[in-house]
């Protein structure tokens, strides 16, 4: 358990876009947040005191807190952290000036996630950001000034957008990683309930943009969506995509820890703001070595490194490759894998089509689960 996201959900604005857990300010909520938070950590502490490697305060906007705030938060966690910890804050650049920049390295803050999502100013208006070019291009100087590790996050394929322009210019700008994604349309969020449809293709081509563009300027699409120069990669997303376990702290907040016996993994959810306050507890589900064994498929093949099947077979007992050798050799025939032993990595090829490469993996370990049955 060596990876702790925390869950920050306050935010200066509420983008159409987005369906994440956030709310604004309101009258004590930061400070009853935050002590709750500390209750919170310390329960956890205590089950999980391991120092940590990585450290991911997530949102809403982190940044967004004010300097006394974002020092309770941090004194708010009891965990050591290992001397090469990569510590992550997200941070909208209308929040960040040099004097918080400061406090955020004196903190122990390493690497900075900075939503950016366009250079461009119609963009920018469309997405509903509280930024402009100036302010994004300004964020990105003084946290490279500062010291950090620097993250940007761009949406493409956008109304308006130079697509193409936005790549070239993050790239330009002496940053070790970028964070691609194609607008994600969500259920009951502004951009949804005003009838804004995705599309598909335009989607394709900008990712096929990204690909030539960000590759070309010495970054690696080392995950679907992620491109980074060597020794950049975003470890504590890793702990994601490698299907490992994480601590989670704050509402909303989802963690994934150890199970036994006949149960891999406990996925624990905390609830929204509200209720979070109020001392409800998380939902709670059970993770099944098979479902762990699928959902590391899924998550492994959206890595450049792909999946280590007889690492999955290690954690979980069962025996996978037998019923994944065929489809995984019909997958690499039709060109949308590459068969190295018992590792399965994606083409470039599968990367637009990655859910059916998976849904042919998982049909195959499905049908075989029920043969022995």
């Amino acid at each position: 358990m060596a990876s702790l996201y925390l869950h920050v959900p306050f935010c200066p604005t509420l983008c159409p876009y987005c369906d994440f857990h956030v709310v604004r300010r309101g009258p004590g909520w930061v400070e009853a947040y935050l002590k709750r938070l500390k209750e919170e950590a310390q329960r956890l502490y205590e089950i999980h005191p391991e120092p940590l490697k990585t450290l991911y305060l997530g949102g809403g906007t982190p940044s967004f807190l004010r300097d006394r705030e974002l020092i309770a938060l941090f004194q708010a966690l009891p965990w050591k952290l290992e001397a090469d910890a990569e510590v992550t804050l997200e941070a909208n650049p209308g929040t960040l000036n040099r004097q918080r920049m400061a406090l955020l390295k004196d903190l122990g803050v390493n690497r900075l996630s900075l939503g950016v999502q366009s250079f461009q100013e119609a963009v920018l208006q469309f997405l509903g950001r509280a930024h402009g070019r100036r302010g994004a291009l300004k964020a990105v100087e003084m946290a490279l000034e500062g010291g950090f590790r620097v993250s940007l996050d761009l949406i493409l394929g956008l109304p308006m957008q130079e697509v193409e322009k936005d790549l070239k210019e993050a790239a330009s700008l002496g940053v070790g990683h970028v964070s691609a994604y194609t607008l994600q349309v969500e259920k009951g969020t502004p951009f949804a309930l005003s009838g804004l449809k995705e599309d598909p293709e335009g989607e394709a081509w900008a990712m096929g943009k990204a690909e030539a563009i960000l590759e070309g300027a010495g970054f690696v699409r080392y995950e679907i969506s992620n491109f980074a120069r060597p020794g950049e990669e975003a470890r504590h997303n890793l702990a994601y995509w490698r299907n490992g376990f994480w601590l989670a702290l704050g509402p909303s907040a989802a963690g994934q820890y150890p199970g036994t016996g006949p149960v891999y993994a406990f996925r624990r959810t905390n609830p929204p703001l509200p209720r979070w306050l109020l001392g409800e507890p998380p939902q709670e589900e059970a993770i099944s070595p098979l479902e762990h064994a699928k959902e590391s498929l899924m998550l492994g093949l959206r890595l450049k490194e792909g999946v280590d099947v007889e690492a999955v077979e290690r954690r979980t007992g069962l025996s996978l490759w037998p019923s994944l050798q065929p489809a995984a050799i019909s997958l690499a025939e039709a060109g949308f894998l590459e068969v190295e032993g018992p590792r399965l990595k994606p083409t470039r090829r599968a990367f637009p089509l990655l859910h059916p490469v998976v849904l042919k993996l998982w049909e195959a370990l499905e049908a075989s689960s029920s043969r022995r049955m």
